[in-house]
């Protein structure tokens, strides 16, 4: 069989930026903004509120640099513990290189200490999707507010083909992770691997191994997005096809 063994993908912990869009959501400034947006996208008092919650509601900091918010580290540890129960060692680790990702990592570390002597990678192309110019507000429909060409133009091409100025769309993400996919296929084949990656990677990922559309990409980013610290398992199923193939064992399971 061409393909690995068994993929584990593990999506990081509660971020800054998970924890940030929890408290704007709750609050009456960004409530505000959101009826306005969705009466008028790009009219003035929708832009006056953007700008007020763009100066209340700021990270200060790029995506890569995104860490984890204190709230969910337990939930990570608790994640680590429970993987010697349900999984065997892997072979080898494959993280992205962002500090969220690395950061959950070390949290699963402590939860199964062994973790830590195997094998790491850092791969860029299991990053989370490039946001461009929306990283200086930390919130899409602020960027558009503000920027109303870039609305009308997300509403032509719509939330999948959309790429954000100086970013990416999702199907750049997928291309990438088909590259990804490659190197699983040509360097691990046989082995059991661990991927502590991001949201859209691993829809990416469900995407190009199920072969979905583009509706059926945005339908589980709508209804059945990965949750923090989630676990995804492939299991290598040599009867699939000439060479085997990956099967969708598990997803989003909560192991806290």
């Amino acid at each position: 069989m061409k393909w690995p063994q068994e993929v584990t993908f593990v999506r990081h912990g509660l971020s800054g930026y998970n924890a940030l869009k929890g408290k704007k959501n709750q609050s009456r400034l960004y409530q505000a903004f959101r009826r306005e947006f969705k009466k008028n996208p790009t009219g003035f008092l929708t832009r006056q509120l953007a700008k007020e919650v763009a100066k209340r509601f700021s990270l200060g900091y790029g995506d890569y640099e995104t860490p984890l918010d204190e709230a969910g580290t337990s939930d990570i540890i608790q994640v680590g513990s429970t993987m010697p129960s349900k999984l065997e060692l892997p072979d080898v680790v494959i993280c992205s290189p962002y500090l969220r990702t690395r950061q959950t990592l070390q949290f699963l570390i402590q939860g199964w200490p062994e973790l830590g002597k195997v094998k790491t990678y850092f791969d860029p192309r299991v990053r989370e999707k490039e946001h461009g110019l929306a990283n200086l507000y930390n919130d899409w429909r602020v960027m558009q507010a503000l920027h109303p060409d870039q609305y009308r133009l997300y509403k032509i091409l719509g939330p999948y083909w959309y790429r954000y100025p100086q970013g990416e769309s999702m199907q750049d993400v997928r291309n990438r992770i088909q590259s990804w996919t490659a190197t699983l296929i040509r360097e691990f084949a046989g082995q059991r691997v661990l991927v502590v990656t991001h949201h859209l990677t691993i829809i990416s990922i469900r995407a190009n191994f199920e072969r979905l559309s583009p509706e059926g990409f945005i339908q589980i980013d709508e209804d059945d997005k990965p949750i923090n610290a989630g676990v995804t398992i492939y299991i290598g199923d040599p009867d699939q096809g000439i060479d085997g193939r990956l099967v969708l064992a598990d997803y989003n399971l909560k192991w806290y």
